[in-house]
């Protein structure tokens, strides 16, 4: 093998790199690693911290009462022994269902969905309050069409009074949205936290745009479809890049060549390995 060969499969390092765990400890995987822990799960966040990670992305909807959940899928089905959506149950209800992966998943875990206040104060007796990344579930699919977005603003009202209500360090918070609208609706909920706009790859050049002009600080991008040439863009104009996903050494490497300043990781031991950190 050639030398450059060997350089271009390297792991790239970057000891400031922030390393945070993908909805957790990331998604149900067989193997590479085996995952039991559901997404957004409590078991899975806290599995990713005591790996090492710097932080966890945790995805954000709100129940029927106005109480802010931590729940991944659109539809209560697809995940949980629930129905319906996260918005058409209060927070006690959606607190006593269990999740659901099947098959080998439901013989370990025996996770419930947790509210984010919940979430909040078990961070708070962590040794140092960890990075949070808060991806809203804007879209709720239980709406007519044309109303799907009517909570958000509720949403967002709700997220910055539970961050207040425990002393959330706001400088570890990033707030992320694919809307420009939402953007300016947690500026002015909670000065001083940072945005991130999530970006589709294949409409990046538009994306970067709306982040300009929402003068966000962050750029969030698809580990499946980032390429270099998209984050080195982004870093001129001045963001930060956060990229999402990947979970073999393969994709990892890949990833690691677009240079990200934070990624949101499914195999938060393999990522710290490979940056020489160890991995517990």
């Amino acid at each position: 093998m050639t030398l450059a060969a060997c350089t271009a499969t390297k792991p790239v390092v970057n000891p400031n790199l922030v390393v945070l765990g993908h909805a957790g400890s990331g998604f149900y995987t067989p193997i590479s690693p085996f995952n039991y822990r559901p997404p957004s799960s409590w078991r899975g966040i806290r599995r990713a911290l005591l790996r090492g990670a710097d932080g966890v992305e945790i995805d954000l909807q709100m129940s029927r009462d106005s109480v802010v959940m931590l729940y991944h899928d659109q539809h209560l089905q697809d995940g949980s022994t629930g129905t319906g959506c996260v918005s058409q149950r209060t927070a006690a209800e959606l607190t006593q269902l269990r999740y659901q992966g099947g098959f080998p998943y439901d013989l370990i875990q025996k996770e419930h969905p947790i509210t984010f206040d919940t979430l909040l104060a078990r961070l708070n007796r962590w040794a140092s309050f960890p990075f949070i990344h808060l991806d809203l579930h804007e879209d709720d699919q239980c709406l007519p069409p044309g109303r799907q977005n009517e909570k958000v603003p509720l949403l967002v009202r709700q997220i910055a009074r539970s961050l207040a209500r425990y002393h959330a360090p706001l400088n570890k918070v990033l707030f992320i949205t694919q809307d420009g609208a939402t953007v300016r609706l947690a500026r002015a909920a909670m000065p001083g936290v940072r945005v991130g706009l999530e970006i589709a790859s294949d409409e990046f050049a538009a994306g970067l745009k709306t982040a300009k002009a929402e003068k966000v600080q962050t750029v969030v991008l698809d580990a499946d479809r980032v390429t270099p040439e998209q984050s080195a863009q982004a870093h001129a104009a001045g963001f930060k890049v956060v990229v999402f996903g990947g979970r073999s050494a393969g994709d990892l490497r890949r990833v690691l060549r677009t240079q990200p300043d934070e990624i949101e990781v499914d195999n938060v031991r393999r990522l710290l390995i490979m940056q020489g950190r160890g991995g517990k």
